[in-house]
């Protein structure tokens, strides 16, 4: 497919997908700072709210670190380790518990074999792996002369980045189901007054716009890459 003076229309697929990821980080910056102002009643740090949480729901073999940067939390299942970043672990903000008890949310998925968790987990491989080689695979597919050998390498291409998208997909139910996990937890417990669930629920609401973006990102560039390549492939 050809396009004078190097113009090519499908790029305006990827810079949707730019604005897109542009804006929903920029939602979730402003909310997480403007909630993380507000400090809730118990004055209960994020680091002492998640090992209540874990311990609640019976989880007492899973290490709580601290680790540096701003909003770098993440549950670790290879190693059973939840880590806080600096704007959560030793913050009482409504903010921060909710970011930390969303990550006790995964932990609660990986205890109970939540299959969408397992799912993502196996494809973190082949996701990383896919998503380095599809733009080499379709870009060698380019340079044969033989449509058969062209089209496999493309096609090829095509799968590689295919798993990465699918990735981003399966990513959505696991988020989605941790905050949710989080502010059941939140709300049964007592742990943040009804106004303060509130608040939290937009933080993580948020939070989860952020993963939207990213499927819906990966989504226009594979469509990109279907009509950049259509030609070949058909050949």
């Amino acid at each position: 497919m050809y396009y004078p003076m190097y113009f090519d229309p499908t790029y305006i697929l990827v810079l949707i997908g730019v604005v897109i990821c542009l804006i929903a980080s920029a939602k979730m910056n402003s909310t997480f700072s403007r909630y993380s102002r507000v400090r809730k009643h118990s004055g209960m740090t994020g680091r002492d709210a998640a090992e209540q949480i874990l311990h609640r729901e019976g989880l007492y073999d899973v290490r709580i670190e601290h680790i540096s940067g701003n909003l770098t939390d993440h549950y670790d299942p290879r190693t059973k380790t939840l880590r806080l970043s600096d704007a959560t672990y030793n913050s009482t903000s409504v903010a921060a518990l909710g970011v930390a008890a969303h990550e006790c949310g995964h932990a609660v998925q990986h205890a109970t074999g939540y299959v969408p968790l397992k799912l993502r987990s196996s494809l973190v491989p082949v996701a990383n792996f896919g998503s380095s080689i599809a733009w080499p695979l379709i870009i060698l597919g380019f340079f044969f002369n033989s449509s058969t050998t062209s089209s496999l390498f493309i096609n090829l291409g095509i799968l590689a980045f295919s798993l990465a998208v699918l990735f981003q997909i399966v990513t959505l139910p696991v988020e989605f189901d941790a905050s949710h996990r989080a502010l059941k937890i939140l709300g049964n417990t007592g742990m943040l007054y009804e106004d303060e669930v509130r608040d939290t629920r937009k933080v993580l609401t948020a939070a989860a716009l952020t993963y939207v973006a990213g499927a819906a990102s990966a989504i226009l560039q594979l469509l990109r890459i279907l009509l950049l390549t259509g030609n070949r492939r058909n050949d």
